[in-house]
């Protein structure tokens, strides 16, 4: 995998919670820092997928309907 170098600000609270993981873990601060950045890109790039698809749909109506939505509460409800 091909990689680039980025540099960035944190507060000294989160560079030390970094550094006691990196030791904890045996992994670099490079590695965490890389992997929790990624894991955040694709949360977020999930919900924006998702928020787009759920505009399309309202865009087009299609909404459920009574019936499968009080059912719905309900399963969640108890």
């Amino acid at each position: 995998m091909e990689t680039s170098v980025l540099t960035l600000r944190v507060s000294n609270k989160t560079k030390k919670m970094l550094e006691d993981l990196s030791e904890a873990t045996q992994r670099t601060k490079s590695f965490l820092a890389s992997e929790a950045i990624e894991r955040y890109l694709e949360i977020e790039a999930w919900q924006v997928k998702e928020i787009k698809t759920a505009l399309i749909e309202a865009d087009n109506n299609e909404f459920i309907d009574e019936k499968d939505f009080a059912e719905l509460i309900k399963k969640y409800a108890s």
